[in-house]
């Protein structure tokens, strides 16, 4: 059975008796055979869960830990033959001191204890009262244990470990650690929940991993402090799931984590493979590492559910309108000190676009009106030129006509249509078989007549070009392919539209009708002449959907999924929009299109980066133009 790449985990919250430890580990036996059936493959719980956490002086008695030990031996036996690596909490004694521990079993075995490093000693807090330091613990010459289970590798670390200054998981990450686990009895204080949460989130994007965090709930003693079972998994920063806290009962939340993302985000990470000049790394209670193997992974239908969610728009800006208003402004604020920075540079006072209606040379406008405006230039040194040409529509060029006009930038009309008809004769061509030459020769007359006009008007053509036809090849070779520096280049096409629209309302309300009837327009080239003055030759036809094209992008380029994968996750993260077949067509175009276009973009114009990703040969992707890419089609 196929993974994908992903590993299912679960963080558990088990009701408790303080002090109760076979009515505990019943519960923590009867959570097992829940998680085991829902094909789990870590099951982590909270902190001492084998007695409670709030035992207090009891710990200090005989009986007690060695009820303990009873509960974890009845535990152990209980795993017997099946395939899931459990973490418990239960105090342990070695000699005469007693550790507050994480004790790992799987398959009828103890495979492992992890001690607590960080005794909290401050407010309610009193741990060093009963228990040692595992510091102390490790320093003795005990190794710290990492595990791996389906060849995922994961550690453990408890409560306070976390808040330290430099967690015990960080060292841990560096020594291949993929997933922390972290049993915790963290009690709930007013406003405490979201430092906790900033605290988990933040250390799963520091050590780019899947972190499970699983606390005390329901049964602990509230004497004087309250535990809500707040437990959560995240993932490189992002939260995957939530326990709803202060449930009366036991609970489980369950999610998959992105095993092969967090390992190709480690690889691109440079200081994953950083050692100190002795050869290690961290402090001395990180530097013995014992790896332990528990085996094999239960058999995970994935295919079947996911559980977790996968995005369709990945490069879509997202969250509370707030947020999404300063994500998009400060990506256009990218792009506009990019260009407001060239101009600057190079002492220009002018600037030239082509202006088509279109989304890439609208977005493009509104950068060099915004780098205008930063530079105190008046806007009528910008020159929009509309360049009609055989294919051109009514709606596109009286839109193009019209935003400029709003936006307060110079306009100038230049038909290519003559010109191109003279280039057809010149060349042989019969100006009436709409081949590649026939729609090139109007690119690169474009392309000409900009770059011509930049040289008598002294000013910058402003490229409009965006990162998903730099993908796909998507243009023409010296033609709309260059300018003197590219604004959109780091810019997909979905993102392209999502700024125009946002633009429309935040930023140039003066132009926001022409601004949203552009973005409602058909996309297309616009190269053939079309019927009743109507679009008819449709980019997305030939191409794909931009939207499936630009998750592809995102998956190949920022977490070199292989092309099986891919297909995998555009089946759940377009469920119900298209189908296997058409997701499978549109992946083998995608792929075809990038290979074979390598060329045009090793020699790109200069642009800014605004996203995870781009396709500068300067910057995020360097390939031969020559590569073959037979293999990526041999398992798709």
């Amino acid at each position: 059975m196929e993974n994908f790449g992903y590993i299912r985990v679960a963080a558990a919250s088990p009701v408790v008796r303080v002090a109760d430890v076979k009515s505990n580990v019943a519960e923590i036996c009867r959570m097992i055979g829940e998680a085991v059936e829902r094909e789990i493959s870590i099951l982590a719980f909270p902190e001492l869960s084998v007695t409670g956490y709030t035992c207090g002086d009891l710990f200090a008695n005989s009986r007690l830990i060695e009820a303990a030990q009873e509960g974890i031996e009845t535990i152990r036996a209980y795993t017997e033959g099946l395939r899931i690596a459990v973490v418990v909490g239960a105090p342990i004694r070695k000699g005469n001191k007693l550790y507050n521990c994480a004790v790992v079993i799987s398959d009828g075995k103890v495979a492992g204890y992890f001690p607590k490093i960080y005794l909290p000693d401050y407010n309610e807090f009193y741990e060093s009262r009963w228990f040692t330091s595992g510091a102390d613990f490790l320093d003795a010459g005990e190794k710290t244990p990492i595990f791996t289970i389906g060849g995922v590798p994961f550690s453990v670390e408890i409560c306070e470990d976390l808040w330290a200054p430099v967690p015990p998981s960080s060292f841990h990450a560096l020594e291949g650690a993929e997933i922390i686990i972290n049993i915790s009895g963290s009690n709930e204080t007013c406003g405490k929940q979201k430092e906790r949460r900033r605290i988990v989130i933040s250390q799963s994007a520091r050590t780019f991993s899947g972190y499970v965090y699983a606390s005390s709930g329901y049964g602990e003693s509230t004497q004087d402090v309250v535990f809500a079972g707040s437990s959560m998994i995240c993932e490189n920063g992002r939260m995957l799931a939530e326990n709803k806290r202060f449930s009366t009962g036991s609970t489980m939340i369950v999610s998959d984590i992105d095993i092969e993302s967090l390992r190709a985000l480690r690889q691109k990470q440079s200081s994953f493979a950083i050692v100190s000049p002795d050869g290690n790394r961290g402090t001395a209670y990180s530097r013995n590492f014992d790896i332990i193997d528990l085996g094999a992974a239960p058999a995970t239908d994935f295919g079947a559910r996911l559980l977790r969610d996968i995005d369709p728009h990945p490069f879509l800006v997202k969250g509370r309108e707030d947020e999404v208003d300063s994500l998009c402004r400060e990506i256009l604020d990218i792009q506009t000190l990019g260009l407001a920075t060239r101009l600057d540079h190079i002492k220009a006072k002018k600037a030239v676009l082509g202006i088509s209606g279109g989304l890439d040379s609208t977005l493009a406008l509104l950068v060099t009106v915004l780098a205008f405006d930063k530079l105190g230039l008046p806007r009528s040194g910008i020159l929009g030129i509309t360049m009609p040409g055989l294919g051109t529509t009514a709606r596109t060029k009286d839109n193009a006509v019209d935003l400029m006009a709003r936006l307060g930038v110079t306009s100038r009309e230049i038909s290519i249509a003559e010109a191109v008809e003279r280039h057809f004769r010149d060349i042989g061509h019969d100006g009436v078989t709409k081949d590649i030459t026939y729609e090139n020769a109007q690119a690169r007359e474009r392309t000409q007549i900009l770059m011509d006009v930049a040289n008598a008007e002294g000013g910058l053509v402003v490229g409009t070009g965006d990162l998903s036809e730099l993908a796909l090849g998507w243009c023409t070779y010296n033609g709309d392919h260059m300018s003197m520096y590219g604004v959109n280049a780091s810019v997909p096409k979905t993102l392209v539209r999502q700024l125009c629209t946002w633009a429309a309302d935040k930023m140039f309300p003066e132009a926001g009708d022409t601004l949203k009837d552009i973005v409602a327009t058909p996309i297309s080239p616009e190269l053939k002449k079309e019927q009743s003055g109507r679009i008819t030759q449709l980019t997305e036809d030939v191409i794909g959907p931009y939207e499936l094209n630009d998750f592809f992008l995102y998956h190949f380029l920022r977490f070199g999924a292989s092309p099986a994968r891919l297909r995998f996750l555009a089946g759940k993260a377009f469920d119900g929009v298209y189908d296997d077949a058409t997701i499978h067509k549109w992946l083998r175009n995608f792929l075809r299109r990038f290979f074979a276009q390598q060329f045009k973009r090793s020699c790109l114009p200069d642009g800014p980066k605004v996203g995870p990703v781009s396709l500068s040969p300067r910057g995020d992707w360097r390939m031969p133009s020559d590569v073959k890419g037979d293999s990526f089609f041999e398992k798709i």
